[in-house]
C-alpha cells in the first residue's frame, strides 16, 4: 500500500514540475509578445495556459484519488492538500500570462524601452520565483520557499517604480495614455505572478511544517477581536 502511495506521490510531483514548466514558458512567450508584438508568440503563451488549465485538471483528480483511496494521515495529508491550493494559485499564473500576451497586441511599436525595463524585470523575476516554489515543493526545501517569499519585495519595488512612471504619463498626458494603461496593467499581472508565488511558497512550507502564515495571523486577530 505504502509503495503504491509513494509512486502516486511522485507522479503528482512529476505533474507538478510540468505544470510550473508550462507556466514559465507562457511567461516567457507573453514577455517576448510585449517587444515584438508577434501574434504567434501571443498565441503559443495562450497555448501554454490552456496546457495549464488541463495539468490542474489531472492534477486535481489525482490528489482527490489520494485522499479517497489512500486516506493520508499528518505529513501526506498536509502534502496532498498543500498541492490541491498549489495549483489554484498556478491556473491563475497561466491565465495571467495569457492577459499579458493578448494585451502586448495592442501596444503601439514606438515604446519607450526605458519605459519597458523593469517590466521586463518583473516578468523575469516572477518566473523565476514560481519555477523556485514549484522546486520547493518537489523537493520539500523550506529555505528556498522562505527565499521566494523574500524575493517579493523586490517585485513589489520595480511594479510602484512602474506606476509612478505611468501614472505621471497619463496626469500629464505626456504620450500614448492608452499605452500607459495597458502597460500598467500588464505591471499589476506581474506584480500579481509574483504574489501567486509568495502563496504557493507558504503552502509548500505548510506542507513541510504544519503552519500556515495566513491562518496563524488569522488565529491572532481572532483573539484580539
Amino acid at each position: 500500500m505504502r509503495n503504491s502511495f509513494n509512486r502516486e506521490l511522485e507522479l503528482l510531483n512529476m505533474e507538478l514540475t510540468s505544470m510550473g514548466k508550462a507556466i514559465e514558458t507562457a511567461i516567457d512567450y507573453a514577455e517576448r509578445a510585449l517587444f515584438t508584438r508577434d501574434e504567434k508568440l501571443v498565441k503559443t503563451a495562450l497555448e501554454y495556459d490552456t496546457e495549464v488549465d488541463h495539468l490542474e485538471q489531472t492534477i486535481e483528480t489525482r490528489c482527490l484519488q489520494l485522499l479517497l483511496r489512500q486516506q493520508p494521515v499528518a505529513r501526506d495529508l498536509r502534502v496532498i492538500s498543500s498541492a490541491l491550493k498549489m495549483i489554484t494559485d498556478m491556473e491563475r499564473i497561466g491565465d495571467q500570462a495569457g492577459d499579458i500576451a493578448e494585451i502586448s497586441l495592442r501596444l503601439p511599436e514606438n515604446l519607450d524601452m526605458e519605459r519597458m525595463k523593469n517590466i521586463q524585470a518583473m516578468a523575469k523575476a516572477s518566473s523565476k520565483m514560481v519555477t523556485n516554489a514549484v522546486d520547493a515543493f518537489v523537493t520539500r526545501n523550506q529555505t528556498l520557499a522562505e527565499n521566494i517569499i523574500a524575493a517579493d519585495d523586490e517585485v513589489d519595488r520595480l511594479f510602484e517604480e512602474v506606476r509612478d512612471q505611468l501614472i505621471g504619463i497619463v496626469r500629464q498626458e505626456s504620450g500614448d495614455v492608452a499605452a500607459a494603461v495597458d502597460l500598467l496593467m500588464i505591471a499589476k499581472y506581474f506584480e500579481r505572478i509574483g504574489d501567486h508565488a509568495v502563496n504557493i511558497a507558504e503552502w509548500v512550507i505548510y506542507s513541510i511544517t504544519g503552519h500556515h502564515e495566513s491562518e496563524e495571523i488569522a488565529v491572532e486577530e481572532g483573539r484580539k477581536a
